[in-house]
C-alpha cells in the first residue's frame, strides 16, 4: 500500500551574475511504493533550480532555462566599430594569400556585408556569436564563383571568435 506524505524542497537560482542566491520553496507529494522507488508529483509553484547544478537529467529542463534568458539588443555603434575592425583585419589577412589573386576586395566586401548585417541584427553580447553568417560567407563567395570561400570564412570566424566577445566586454565596461 502506498503512503503519501508532503515534502518541501528548496532550491536556489541566481537572479543575475551579481545577485545573491534566493530560495524558492516547492511542494511535492512523495510516494513510496513497495519496491522502494519514489515518484514525485509537483503540486505547487514553479520549479527553479541552480543552472550550474541541474537536478534533472532531462535536457528539456536546460533548454527551457536557456530559452528564458533575454539577450541584450544589438548596439549599432558597436556593430559599426566592430565591422570596421573586421574589414581591416580581413583585408590584411587575405591579401597575404595567393588563393584570392585579384579578388581580395570582392571577397572582403562579401564577408563584411554579411558580418555587418549579423552584428546589426543578431549579435547581443557574449553567447550570441553564431556560425551561420560564416557559413553564409563561404556559400556566397562560392556561388559568386570567387576564389577561396572556405579560407575567407575560416579567417573571418577565427577573428570573430578571438575578438568580438572581448570587444563587447570592453565596449560595455565589463
Amino acid at each position: 500500500m502506498a503512503s503519501a506524505s508532503s515534502l518541501i524542497i528548496s532550491s536556489t537560482i541566481p537572479l543575475s551574475s551579481s545577485s545573491k542566491w534566493v530560495s524558492i520553496p516547492m511542494s511535492f507529494y512523495l510516494n513510496n511504493n513497495c519496491c522502494n522507488r519514489f515518484s514525485f508529483r509537483k503540486t505547487t509553484s514553479t520549479v527553479s533550480v541552480n543552472p550550474l547544478r541541474p537536478t534533472s537529467r532531462n535536457p528539456k529542463t536546460l533548454v527551457v532555462k536557456a530559452a528564458e534568458y533575454k539577450f541584450p539588443d544589438p548596439i549599432p555603434e558597436f556593430a559599426e566599430a566592430e565591422t570596421e575592425k573586421f574589414k581591416s583585419h580581413l583585408i590584411e589577412k587575405l591579401s597575404k594569400k595567393d588563393v584570392f589573386e585579384d579578388s581580395v576586395d570582392e571577397v572582403v566586401e562579401v564577408c563584411t556585408e554579411i558580418f555587418a548585417k549579423f552584428m546589426h541584427e543578431e549579435y547581443g553580447g557574449p553567447g550570441t556569436l553564431m556560425v551561420d553568417p560564416f557559413w553564409e560567407m563561404a556559400d556566397t563567395i562560392n556561388q559568386g564563383e570567387l576564389p577561396g570561400g572556405p579560407q575567407a570564412a575560416r579567417a573571418a570566424v577565427k577573428w570573430a571568435q578571438d575578438h568580438v566577445d572581448n570587444d563587447w566586454k570592453e565596449w560595455n565596461g565589463n
